[in-house]
């Protein structure tokens, strides 16, 4: 569980901002939201596998795209 501490003695309205926008960015980079929403409603198995496979195709292509060479700009 992501954790963001504050200092005890020195608690401004702009601390508790930058601790919650910190707090933010580090709950959406675990993936704890996504998990959550993903979880929130059924899905059927056709449409997940083909939301897997429409995934792992587009990461495919941008594989493919950062091997090729760029184009010549003449």
């Amino acid at each position: 569980m992501p954790t963001v501490s504050l200092n005890p003695e020195r608690q401004t309205q702009r601390d508790i901002d930058n601790a919650l926008r910190k707090l933010k960015k580090k709950v959406e980079a675990c993936g704890i939201l996504k998990d959550l929403q993903e979880g929130s409603f059924y899905e059927k198995p056709t449409a997940k596998r083909k939301r897997k496979h429409a995934a792992a195709v587009s990461r495919h292509r941008r594989e493919l795209a950062k091997q090729q060479l760029p184009k010549k700009m003449y």
